[in-house]
């Protein structure tokens, strides 16, 4: 209990052999919780009498321990012994105590008599509507131009005389014109115009992570801050009366409890739009048990529906080891049977639709998206009022830049920030030969989609996955199978070549002239390897 002295908590000492002890310890804990709202410790010192299983004999590593539990009369004893004493009961009706105990549980009836026999019904929630459907990549998440550009306009809208901070000020005025028109949609504007549609739609939406309320790298700023006195205003909680919940909370540094515990509220809203986000996409590692044991597998293992998303920033800036990769193998290693779905989103249009996507279908499939860094406001990152309006999320973007497809010799798959990186090169040294295309859903993996964008180039002679990761990160093992299984369609026997890192004990350098220089050679080698 020493760890409780750290936050000054009391804690109460109490013997597990004395269960009206316990009980009042117990009472006690609580109302100083609720007077106080005070963390309060019950330290109740007791002991174990069986093994860890029915078939365990705990004697073989605790001979002495055990001899003394085996002499020592059970706490159900010892209690009965006591109220026998004092007049309370005589030994009859213990014994008449333990048969219809033991009865109860050979019969199969209630042994906890204030057992709820019929729960609540109001609790309960109808998962009828998202039972039974095929994955399906394409759903309609259009949004009329008008409701973005008014919804926009709202989104920047403050209380009088609530003053904001000038940076702020400056994000609130560009997304001003973006609502316009009048500048192109940036990620985080994209963003924000999804939440706000779906609760417009009457769906509720709840964020949580270290950092949500401004983002990490400073692009949401869905949590306003007044400059004169502190308070706090949220646009996005304030679209409308009546309007669902917007809930956005910054949490501590505790992956593991927070995504579980948003696991569990996602598992229980299957209309609402339920997202943790990473600090960094690299803290996904602390919380690496639940992703194993309940987002992957939960529906496999107990037929639990979760419509869960993780936004885990991801991208080789030269941050180092912690700061660069949220693990993307892992995730891709976990797939099988259509369980999540794994998108690596590169426009604000695509992030738009994608988490418009995961509430408007009925399926409900975590969502686990790596999203970018320096891509939040890289200045071909950008997309239009229209793509928002009129597009959809798209599983695979064909090259974007315009070319004759007989003259495409090479083609460059990719997925995230590297493609912009290999389009600037591209540019800068006016290769015509080449096209980059980027698969921006790696699973349930887009096989059809890819097919038909691979066709479109009658003469290609080299196919090439370049990566930012080292070759045993990233997707390149876990997905490769899946590339050539579209190359094989092709009539031109095509092979899969690698651009990407060397193998790697860890997911980065940590030397901002080393991670340039290796950024580069991969970026060069997709083009001539």
């Amino acid at each position: 209990t020493d760890v409780a002295k750290i936050v000054g908590a009391p804690i109460l000492h109490v013997n597990g052999d004395d269960p009206e002890a316990v009980h009042f310890a117990t009472k006690l804990a609580l109302d100083y919780r609720m007077e106080f709202k005070r963390d309060v410790v019950i330290d109740m010192v007791c002991y174990r009498r069986r093994g860890h299983n029915e078939a365990d004999e705990p004697s073989g590593t605790q001979p002495l321990m055990y001899q003394i539990i085996k002499t020592h009369k059970t706490t159900r004893d010892l209690y009965a012994q006591r109220l026998v004493e004092a007049g309370v009961m005589d030994a009859e009706q213990d014994k008449v105590l333990v048969d219809s105990y033991r009865n109860a549980l050979d019969n199969g009836g209630h042994v906890v008599k204030s057992l709820v026999k019929e729960p609540n019904k109001e609790l309960f929630v109808d998962w009828a509507p998202y039972l039974g459907h095929e994955w399906t990549a394409r759903h309609d998440t259009r949004v009329a131009l008008a409701t973005l550009q008014g919804l926009g306009q709202k989104l920047c809208k403050v209380p009088e005389g609530f003053v904001v901070q000038r940076q702020v000020s400056k994000i609130i005025d560009d997304r001003l014109k973006m609502a316009a028109g009048a500048q192109s949609i940036n990620w985080g504007a994209a963003e924000t115009l999804a939440y706000g549609t779906l609760i417009m739609e009457g769906h509720p939406v709840r964020i949580t992570g270290q950092d949500v309320g401004r983002g990490t790298f400073s692009h949401r700023h869905a949590v306003l801050h007044n400059q004169k006195d502190g308070s706090t205003y949220v646009p996005l909680a304030n679209i409308s009366e009546n309007q669902p919940a917007f809930q956005i909370w910054d949490s501590l540094l505790s992956e593991e409890a927070v995504l579980a515990f948003e696991y569990g509220y996602a598992t229980t809203t299957p209309g609402a739009l339920v997202i943790w986000e990473a600090q960094f996409g690299d803290f996904a590692n602390g919380c690496q048990v639940v992703i194993d044991q309940f987002i992957t597998s939960g529906e496999h293992k107990w037929g639990r529906l979760c419509g869960l998303t993780m936004l885990l920033p991801h991208g080789y800036e030269g941050q180092g080891p912690e700061h660069s990769s949220a693990r993307l193998e892992r995730y891709l290693q976990l797939c099988a049977e259509h369980n999540i779905q794994v998108c690596v989103p590169t426009t604000p249009a695509q992030v738009f639709h994608m988490l418009r996507r995961q509430v408007l279908r009925p399926l409900r499939k975590p969502l686990i998206a790596f999203t970018p860094k320096s891509l939040l406001r890289h200045k071909l990152a950008v997309s239009t009022l229209e793509e928002l309006a009129e597009g959809s999320f798209q599983t695979v973007i064909p090259e974007v830049d315009e070319h004759e497809t007989g003259d495409i010799t090479r083609l460059i798959m990719c997925s995230g920030k590297v493609f912009y990186d290999l389009l600037e090169y591209r540019r800068a040294n006016e290769l015509k030969n080449t096209a980059i295309i980027r698969i921006e859903q790696l699973y349930p993996f887009p096989q059809d989609d890819l097919d038909e964008v691979i066709s479109r180039y009658p003469n290609l002679k080299d196919v090439v996955w370049c990566q930012e990761e080292p070759m045993n990160q990233g997707a390149w093992y876990c997905s490769q199978h899946h590339m050539r299984r579209a190359l094989d369609n092709h009539t031109n026997n095509l092979r899969l070549v690698y651009s990407g890192r060397e193998a790697s004990a860890a997911p980065a350098c940590g030397y901002m002239s080393k991670h340039v220089e290796e950024q580069q050679k991969l970026v060069e080698d997709a083009f001539n390897v």
